[in-house]
């Protein structure tokens, strides 16, 4: 469907007719389980009641036309490539109805040359970071997944304080996080067990897995997570090997690669845009650009959970407010001190800490400056307001 919609007859079976007859199954190959296939099939009625609702006139009155429940594949300021039973379409996308990879939408087709998103249907995850630049903004880089695969290259020295970055965004998602260690045919003999244990060990409650798209070792495990019904989103930094690693799921090329520096072992940002991409067996994945900044967008939870060692060890300490610093009767310094815990962990777990607390402070004084000047402008309104009755009195 990318220059034309399916025809619709309201006379019969509504919005339901133009879709082929196992459009469920088509929505759970895009990923959609069966809580959701309801929820878009729910939502799809009730758009379609208020459509033929009366209005003030006589005769029902068309708001949005008929509609097409869908999936973005990808979301580009006003507009949306939408995946749907039916087939492809570009549809326009408002101010109000921010739309990212991996949402489920209902495309309203009253204009079936110029759709547009109607509803976006809310997220059941949602991986958000700081977005860039000097605003303290989020940035959404994929909705309704199940699993967060975090992509991080294993033959060049794993960053582990960025993996527990990357964990706590994911954990903050509502989605399932997976480490997963990339180019494994470039690791020298005997390596693989080290790195592995390294890895979970900043990684508590995450399935680690060692792969290599090369060679085809390790993908089998992370194509067992995949399905109708499963949708995974890529993250890591730039030449970890996200687009071969989708490459390696999908069985085909559908993503394009590129070799990395020698100089850095950065990658060239091959992926330009946050881009879902449907498997022929079903499911799907939702491929990210490379991220060299990776801002902290977090209430508490996904940091919690990212050092749930940590949060762990707390509950045994002396004071509930403990700060893990020279209090008497500390289970954390404790740890640290009996070797059980390492003190690289815990200062990185106090940097994530200050930064979620400095992005929180900046937000609460955004939201503070906003309902100020909604509270000026409702003043300037009354007094307006005031003055033109005692002129007309």
């Amino acid at each position: 469907m990318s220059s034309s919609s399916p025809a619709f007859s309201s006379a019969s079976g509504g919005w339901r007719a133009a879709l082929p007859p196992d459009w469920r199954a088509h929505l759970a190959h895009l990923g959609a389980d069966d809580t959701m296939v309801a929820a878009l099939e729910a939502a799809a009625d009730a758009a379609a009641a208020a459509d033929a609702a009366p209005g003030s006139r006589t005769g029902p009155v068309s708001r949005t036309g008929p509609v097409i429940p869908g999936r973005v594949a990808r979301a580009e300021h006003s507009l949306a490539t939408v995946l749907t039973p039916a087939g492809q379409l570009r549809a326009g996308v408002g101010r109000d109805d921010r739309a990212c990879a991996g949402d489920w939408v209902l495309a309203g087709l009253a204009d079936p040359a110029a759709p547009v998103v109607t509803e976006v249907l809310p997220r059941r995850s949602e991986l958000v970071r700081h977005a860039a630049g000097t605003k303290t903004l989020p940035q959404t880089l994929a909705a309704n997944v199940d699993d967060v695969f975090v992509t991080v290259v294993a033959d060049r020295g794993v960053s582990l304080t960025r993996v527990e970055r990357f964990l706590a965004l994911v954990w903050e998602s509502g989605a399932s996080p997976v480490v997963v260690l990339t180019k494994s045919d470039l690791l020298p003999p005997g390596a693989d067990g080290p790195l592995l244990t390294e890895a979970a060990g900043v990684a508590p409650g995450a399935d680690v897995h060692l792969v290599s798209a090369v060679t085809g070792d390790g993908i089998d495990g992370l194509a067992e997570r995949m399905g109708p019904g499963r949708t995974a989103a890529l993250i890591g930094s730039s030449g970890a090997g996200k687009s071969s690693l989708l490459n390696a799921l999908a069985g085909a090329e559908v993503a394009a690669t590129t070799q990395v520096r020698d100089a850095d072992g950065k990658g060239r940002h091959k992926t330009a845009w946050r881009e879902l991409v449907v498997l022929d067996r079903g499911g799907a994945i939702i491929d990210t650009p490379g991220l060299r900044g990776l801002g902290m967008w977090l209430d508490g939870g996904g940091l919690d959970a990212a050092f749930a060692d940590i949060a762990e060890l707390a509950l045994a300490c002396r004071f509930s407010d403990c700060q893990h610093d020279t209090e008497p009767g500390c289970a954390v310094t404790g740890a640290i001190e009996a070797g059980s815990l390492g003190a690289r962990r815990l200062e990185s777990y106090r940097k994530l800490e200050r930064e979620a607390a400095y992005v929180a402070r900046k937000t609460d004084a955004r939201a503070a400056r906003a309902q100020s000047r909604a509270w000026a402008a409702m003043t300037r309104q009354s007094q307006g307001q005031t003055r033109h009755r005692t002129r007309s009195s």
